[in-house]
């Protein structure tokens, strides 16, 4: 069931947050052994917080928009009571463990059941799930490939119905990646929309979002962690409306522009013909669709710039010897982001800057962007690139998460089939910065065309 559905039958009577939290207990029981989504599962506090939602829901009080819902949540937020480790060893596992970050104190607040904690590759570095401290994290759609990352313990139990909403973290599209593999919905707002603490090492480029089986309860779990912390300096003013009832609006008639390449990704076949057609079916169902690039070369150089600073400094901080203890693949990122200038970090944010204002052109022209959100379906777990490829390096293979996150736009995955294999494919709408509720809008009429 979704969350809503959850929802509606807590307030007839039909079932109780208990019932629904043993649920997702069971299931993560007899499933997650062959996908390793949980680093951690606390069944006691769990049902002690759904037993508290089922004595509000009885008594015509919940808390919430989603009271008694059953989440997880990835290993990169603070969250009181359960240790964070992120992925690494190097992390001192003893606490003290006191604070809830805004995500985690937000849902506790709406009376949420926290089921557990979703695994990450270390500090969240890479688009695969894999770490020294969690092992490999695999796909519901076939275990031998990966979920993705680098919150693909988060889309792994939603796409293996462990917990009906996750919420996870993109820096480079470590949402949208994941979402994208498994055949979920994962949600990246305007940068700040989601307050963070502490602040991310990748500054600029990190978001937080929902990770959902539908795009309603992606706007319901939006009007829950946007609302207000003030230990985020940078988040953005509350809105003046909710994103569930915005995201009811009729987009039909808007501009859209179809990229289908950004100008300069390779597509595997079979994914472009999937991704084709869910547009062909949008553009009979009155969008407004043209083949058009936003206009900007491959800004790859200037992404692992910025994300090879933001993991060297956080990284600094890890206790001695952690070099040597850490995913090789980041120890090599460590040590690129330890040469970074302070020249070479601003010259990549006007990179970025640049960006901004081509997509801001773009998008005075059309409402929205779409593309593809991976040119490849998921490839076998335990790699960082898809075994027998070129590739160096994950950032070779996402090549339409990551621009967006330099240019902190909204941008939601959306599933839109499978290849012959089996294997999800996802669609990527974008928006221009602010337009949350749009993209959300926008997403939704999707859902419904391509469901129907």
């Amino acid at each position: 069931m979704t969350a809503v559905q959850l929802v509606s039958a807590y307030a007839a009577g039909l079932l109780s947050p208990v019932e629904a939290t043993q649920a997702c207990l069971d299931a993560i029981a007899a499933r997650d052994s062959a996908l390793n989504a949980f680093c951690l599962v606390d069944p006691d506090r769990a049902l002690v917080q759904a037993k508290d939602s089922e004595a509000r829901w009885q008594s015509g009080n919940p808390r919430g928009l989603l009271d008694g819902v059953p989440i997880s949540i990835k290993d990169i937020f603070l969250t009181e009571g359960w240790p964070t480790l992120r992925g690494s060893t190097c992390v001192d596992a003893g606490g003290p463990w006191t604070v809830d970050s805004p995500v985690a104190a937000r849902l506790r607040e709406d009376g949420m059941v926290f089921v557990g904690k979703t695994t990450t590759p270390e500090i969240a570095w890479k688009g695969v799930t894999d770490s020294p401290l969690t092992g490999i994290t695999r796909n519901p759609a076939d275990p031998t490939t990966t979920a993705g990352g680098s919150s693909g313990g988060s889309a792994a139990a939603v796409a293996g119905g462990m917990t009906p909403v996750s919420v996870g973290t993109d820096g480079g599209g470590s949402i949208r990646i994941p979402a994208s593999f498994c055949g979920i919905v994962g949600f990246k707002p305007t940068h700040g929309r989601v307050p963070l603490y502490p602040a991310s090492p990748f500054g600029p480029l990190a978001h937080a979002g929902p990770m959902t089986r539908t795009v309603e309860d992606a706007a319901l779990l939006m009007d829950i962690l946007s609302l207000p912390d003030p230990r985020d300096p940078t988040a953005l003013a509350p809105t003046f409306t909710t994103f569930r009832s915005q995201m009811q609006r009729d987009v039909r008639g808007l501009s859209v522009g179809y990229s289908a390449t950004l100008g300069y990704a390779r597509v595997d076949p079979e994914v472009a013909a999937i991704v084709e057609a869910a547009v062909g079916r949008l553009a009979q169902a009155d969008l407004t669709i043209d083949a058009v690039d936003p206009g900007f070369a491959d800004p790859r150089a200037a992404f692992e710039t910025l994300w090879a600073a933001g993991a060297a400094t956080m990284l600094s901080k890890f206790p001695a010897g952690s070099r040597e203890r850490v995913d090789p693949g980041l120890a090599e990122v460590w040590a690129r982001g330890d040469s970074v200038s302070a020249i070479d970090y601003l010259d990549a944010r006007h990179v970025a800057a640049e960006m901004g204002i081509t997509m801001g052109n773009f998008h005075m022209a059309y409402d929205v962007l779409i593309t593809p959100t991976m040119p490849i379906t998921a490839f076998e777990a335990g790699h960082d690139v898809p075994p027998g490829s070129e590739l160096t390096g994950w950032p070779d293979w996402t090549p339409f998460t990551y621009p967006f996150n330099m240019t902190q736009q909204p941008a939601i995955s959306i599933p839109v089939g499978t290849t012959r294999a089996g294997l999800p494919v996802g669609l990527q709408i974008v928006g221009p910065r602010h337009s949350d509720d749009l993209i959300l809008a926008v997403a939704r009429h999707a859902e419904f065309v391509l469901n129907s």
